[in-house]
Order: C-alpha cells, then sequence, then structure tokens
C-alpha cells in the first residue's frame, strides 16, 4: 500500500478523485494477495485501470485472475448454472490472452475454467500450449497439475508436482494438491489393497502437514489433515487441527461449508459424539445450497434422524432435524408436516413452533 501512496504523490492528477492507472492497478493487486473478501474490490480496481489504459495486458490479467478466483470460489463443490457465454473470467482470460498470447498461467486458468464447461478439448489445447511455453514455472505447473488430477490423470498430476517441489520445496499450494492426488489414489485402491490404502494415507499426511507448517490459516488442509488423524485414531491431534481452522481469519461460505463437512465427519466416524456431528453439519447444511457439502451434511443428517426413529418413533428432536433438511432441500411442505409431527412430541417447544410459522407463511 506504501507503493500506491508513493505512486500517487509523485503523479499526481487534475482531480484527486481520479488516479493513475498505475495506482488502480496496484492496489487491485494488493487487494488479490488479501483473502477472497477483497476480491470484488480488486476487481474494481482493475476496471478502473483499464478505462484509463484498456490495453494494458497487466491491467487484464490482474482482472482475469481476480475474475478467476471469484467465479472458481463461488462454484466450489456445485454445478455452474452459467452457460459458458456468461463466464466474465473466460471472456477476460480470452482478452488477456489476446494482448499476452504466450501467458502460461493465463493459458491454464483458461484450461481450467473451460473444463468446468466441458470444453475439454480446447481445455487440452491451452495445457499443452502452457506447458510448452514456461514449462519449468512452479505456478503453471500447480494449475496444470490441478487440471490434471479433475480429468483423473493423477500419476501425470503427481509427476508434475513433485518437480515441482524441486524448484519450489516451500509452496503450500503444491503440498495441498499433492495431498489432494494421494487422496484419490487412496479412495480408488483402498478396497482393493489395504496395504496401499496406508501407504497413500500416509503421503496424504506427510504433504498437508507441510501445506499448514507454511500456512497455518490453510482451512482446507486444516481439515483434511484433521480428518486424516481421526481415522488413524489421534483424536487429540485432529481436535488440535480443527480447532486451529475455527480460529483462522474469515473464509469464504465454501470453505466454511468444507470445514464444517469434515468436522462433522470427524465426529460421526471417529470421536462418536453425535451431537457435536449434528451442529456441524447443521451449520453446513444452511451456509451455501446446492453444493456437493450440503448434500453430504443432508445425508448424514438424515441417517442420523433416521436411525433415532427406529429407535423412538416420538423423537422431537429427529423429527425437527428432518424438517430442516427438507426445508434446506426446498419442500416446505415437508418440512411443515415434520416440524407439526416433532411439536405433537413437545407441544412447548419454541424453536419448533417459530420454524413452522416462519415456513406456513413462506407458504402463503
Amino acid at each position: 500500500m506504501f507503493k500506491v501512496l508513493h505512486m500517487n504523490e509523485k503523479y499526481p492528477t487534475s482531480s484527486p478523485s481520479v488516479l493513475h492507472p498505475e495506482v488502480y492497478g496496484e492496489k487491485g493487486w494488493t487487494y488479490l494477495k488479501f483473502s477472497f473478501t477483497y476480491y470484488t474490490k480488486a476487481i474494481e480496481c482493475f476496471q478502473q485501470a483499464l478505462e484509463l489504459q484498456p490495453e494494458d495486458s497487466e491491467w487484464n490479467a490482474g482482472l482475469a485472475i481476480a475474475l478467476y478466483r471469484k467465479e472458481s470460489d463461488s462454484q466450489k463443490g456445485s454445478k455452474t448454472s452459467l452457460n459458458i457465454e456468461e463466464s466474465l473470467a473466460i471472456k477476460q482470460l480470452r482478452r488477456a490472452l489476446q494482448i499476452n498470447p504466450a501467458d502460461g498461467v493465463l493459458l491454464s486458468m483458461l484450461a481450467i475454467r473451460l473444463a468446468v464447461y466441458q470444453n475439454h478439448r480446447e481445455a487440452k489445447d491451452l495445457i499443452e500450449t502452457a506447458l510448452r511455453t514456461d514449462p519449468d514455472n512452479p505456478h503453471i505447473t500447480r494449475y496444470v497439475a490441478k487440471y490434471l488430477r479433475n480429468q483423473g490423470d493423477v500419476d501425470e498430476s503427481i509427476d508434475l508436482l513433485q518437480q515441482a517441489l524441486h524448484r519450489t520445496s516451500e509452496s503450500a499450494f503444491i503440498h495441498h494438491q499433492l495431498a489432494l492426488c494421494y487422496k484419490r489414489k487412496k479412495i480408488t485402491e483402498h478396497h482393493g489393497n489395504r496395504k496401499a490404502g496406508q501407504r497413500w494415507r500416509r503421503q496424504c499426511i506427510h504433504h498437508l502437514n507441510r501445506a499448514v507448517q507454511l500456512k497455518p490459516t490453510f482451512v482446507l488442509a486444516l481439515a483434511d489433515l484433521g480428518l486424516l488423524y481421526g481415522e488413524e485414531q489421534n483424536l487429540s491431534r485432529a481436535n488440535e487441527l480443527f480447532k486451529q481452522a475455527a480460529e483462522a481469519p474469515e473464509s469464504s461460505k465454501s470453505i466454511q461449508q468444507f470445514f464444517h463437512v469434515r468436522y462433522g465427519d470427524f465426529h460421526f466416524y471417529h470421536s462418536k459424539q453425535e451431537a457435536e456431528a449434528i451442529t456441524h453439519y447443521t451449520k453446513g447444511l444452511l451456509l451455501l445450497p446446492h453444493t456437493w457439502e450440503q448434500k453430504q451434511c443432508a445425508k448424514k443428517l438424515q441417517q442420523i434422524a433416521d436411525r433415532r426413529l427406529l429407535t423412538e418413533e416420538s423423537d422431537g428432536p429427529a423429527l425437527a432435524l428432518l424438517g430442516l433438511v427438507a426445508k434446506a432441500e426446498g419442500n416446505k411442505r415437508k418440512a411443515v408436516e415434520l416440524y407439526e409431527k416433532a411439536l405433537d412430541c413437545d407441544s412447548n417447544n419454541e424453536e419448533y413452533l417459530s420454524a413452522l410459522l416462519e415456513l406456513r407463511m413462506e407458504l402463503h
């Protein structure tokens, strides 16, 4: 930010409300270095810089990266409802590449976004071009490896990421990407070969530990690592990691939802604290609709409620839990029926009554 102030003092404009494009651009890069909450401000700054210098390659690249991050984050864990023509990130990535066609990072980012829209042929061509452009660039490597993993080419992705580690071993992102690759191998090979599954889990733990050492606020890595320690019955270490993730600076709703799914799974499968599992699955359920994580929360809450109702048909909390799931899934009439049944079990429960009244108002 000192650089921004210095540039503004060095190159004053005719109006105090109008800044030089370099000032807008540097502000954009500064915001982009912060958390997701500043992506919108970064986008605005780059757009203001481009109003003054529309052909500048740096500001076009900055806007493309900011839009890529915001769009990727908003769609994480869910199928996109946009058409490819509506993707602002894809439009701006193409625009930036018209000005600088040899930018391997932008090429690989565009490939990842195109793959989301099933445009695999062009995406593959872009990946090959990016690797030819600058094969030793670790930023390109990590995006290419992510693309390959998403396409199921896990071993090829691992090879690329291991090569990148030889060049830059201090990247939390690369260690996290490697852990995700080994996690994929653990899942696919666990049923047929238990020893192989254990080997891949140890690799996951190793790389996730390195990731959180390098970036202690890396919530995605902390939550995955906590669950893996839960699998190994190291419950104290797992709880430490989940607590560390919970105390990290505010993250996006998609990351929060991911965290609550993982913490819920830890309590559901490993600590056997059902009340804690319900708490985290409920928080995850209510954060973002239509995501894979929300579906997982709904599925687990349904399992818990159904199991309790097998033991006791008049279990009010279990019926209310099913009502909450039905409401979150958009089935409000079913939710009303379930909350009515919950009230039959506990007629003085203000929480059930409040939820029921709210649903009835929404239906009329």
